[in-house]
Parts: C-alpha cells; sequence; structure tokens
C-alpha cells in the first residue's frame, strides 16, 4: 500500500475518533477498555493515557513491562503533544516528506517514530492528550488503539491500516 493511502487511512481514523468530552471517567472507561483487550488477547503491552499538562490520567503496565517501556510510552506522548497528531500519521508525513526529527530541529532521543500514540481530540476544542501503547509492533499498537477508541465511542466505520503493512 503507497504511503498516500496510508497516510489517508490514518487521517480519516483522527477525523472520525473525536471525542464529545474527555474527563476521567472517559479515561477510566478508554483505559479499562484497552486492558480489557490485552488482557483477552493475551498481549504483553503497556498503556496510558496522559493530558498535556502532563497529568497521566490512566495507566496499566502489564506483567513483563519494564522502564523500556516506560521510555517508549513517553517518547510516543512527546511526538503527538508536538504534532498533535498521531504518531503513526507524524511517522508517515516525516518519511513522505524526507523529514528527520533533527531536520525539523526535534531531538531523537525525545521523540519516536511509529504507532502507539494516538491525540484524545474533542470535537470543537483540539487535542488535549494522547492515549499511547507500547510493546507490539507499531502498526499493532497503533491498531489497538483504534480499535479501543472506536469501541468506546461506537463508531464502527473507522477504515485500518492492514496490520501487516511495512514501513
Amino acid at each position: 500500500m503507497n504511503i498516500d493511502r496510508l497516510i489517508g487511512i490514518v487521517e480519516k481514523q483522527e477525523d472520525l475518533l473525536q471525542f464529545p468530552h474527555f474527563d476521567r471517567k472517559d479515561a477510566l472507561d478508554l483505559g479499562n477498555l484497552l486492558v480489557k483487550k490485552i488482557q483477552d488477547d493475551k498481549l504483553n503491552i503497556s498503556i496510558s493515557i496522559r493530558l498535556f499538562s502532563g497529568l497521566v490520567v490512566f495507566q496499566y503496565l502489564s506483567e513483563g513491562a519494564t522502564l523500556d517501556n516506560e521510555r517508549w510510552l513517553t517518547k510516543k506522548f512527546n511526538t503527538v503533544k508536538e504534532f498533535e497528531s498521531s504518531t503513526l500519521l507524524n511517522t508517515l508525513q516525516f518519511i513522505q516528506r524526507k523529514w528527520t526529527f533533527e531536520s525539523r530541529g526535534l531531538d531523537p532521543r525525545t521523540y519516536v517514530w511509529g504507532g502507539g500514540g494516538f491525540p484524545v481530540r474533542i470535537e470543537g476544542t483540539g487535542v488535549i492528550g494522547a492515549v499511547i501503547v507500547s510493546g507490539l509492533p507499531h502498526i499493532q499498537d497503533h491498531g489497538t488503539i483504534v480499535d479501543c477508541i472506536s469501541d468506546h465511542l461506537e463508531i464502527s466505520n473507522v477504515p485500518r491500516v492492514p496490520l501487516k503493512t511495512k514501513i
């Protein structure tokens, strides 16, 4: 699948998956939905929902999680916060434009390429935080978030990036 098509899919996901509101109960409900999915699917991943203020409103580290997972969560959060888009969309756009973090004046030790960070966007307001997953191949991290936000918002027509996509 070409990069323009992938960008279109992720842009559509971000357009569709906007919250009417987002409070601590929403964070808890979405976080618990993510935990249920990873437990049902027997996945070994870490989850964090963070507001741009820096406040962590939900976090779950599955058995086997390490400090490395925590570092990935933070880098993915920083990337969503910087660009107000998913880490996957950001990665695809950087590849398309042949940019690097350095060429954009950013420290690659602070930001990350790949999927697994998704914006918490409130309709009519903008991006206020991020849902972050770490521990799987990055397309699967992204897909896990999209699946759970889709379920939480009860939106069924969200396109998906094929899991076997190589970037």
